[in-house]
């Protein structure tokens, strides 16, 4: 139980170090002449990245906000996942030695809660991929509030009288 216990310790330091690591960039847009954007994000650049390290394509995207969320999550699910894989094994060696009926719900139980954090995780992952291959492709997408008023705006209004 000792080395599940370090293991896990390992597990939330490496998820820890990982969601604290910042690098600072320029921010300074790049204009030029032409009317198209000067820098857009490879979506599939953003999806490889994530596939590789949850949370590396939200960073490339410049989404840093995200991370933390992505990681804390991944972590909490993870220490969920090993806690109840711990209590599964002990309640299952228990039920085998005493034959307790007991032992066996609970063993039930927390096989049931181990393979559902095992299930979140994996929807944690795919969240992740997906969010950041569509946040790649809107990453110039103008939010401006005056993006669609021009000086050639025109009003249309209808009147309906009885």
């Amino acid at each position: 139980m000792n080395s599940f216990l370090r293991l896990q310790d390992n597990i939330l330091l490496l998820f820890l170090l990982l969601s604290f690591v910042v690098y600072g960039q320029n921010t300074d847009p790049v204009f030029s002449d032409t009317t198209e954007t000067p820098f857009k994000k490879s979506p599939t650049g953003a999806l490889l990245r994530s596939a590789v390290i949850p949370g590396w394509g939200q960073f490339y995207n410049e989404s840093y906000l995200k991370i933390p969320v992505i990681a804390g999550l991944a972590t909490w699910f993870g220490y969920n996942y090993f806690n109840n894989d711990g209590l599964y094994t002990d309640n299952r060696l228990l039920y085998e030695k005493t034959g307790n009926r007991l032992y066996y719900r609970n063993r039930e139980f927390y096989r049931d809660q181990r393979d559902n954090f095992a299930i979140y995780l994996g929807i944690l992952y795919i969240a992740n991929l997906i969010d950041a291959y569509v946040d790649a492709h809107l990453f110039d997408f103008n939010v401006e509030e005056d993006f669609y008023r021009t000086a050639s705006f025109y009003s249309v209004s209808m009147r309906i009288h009885f």
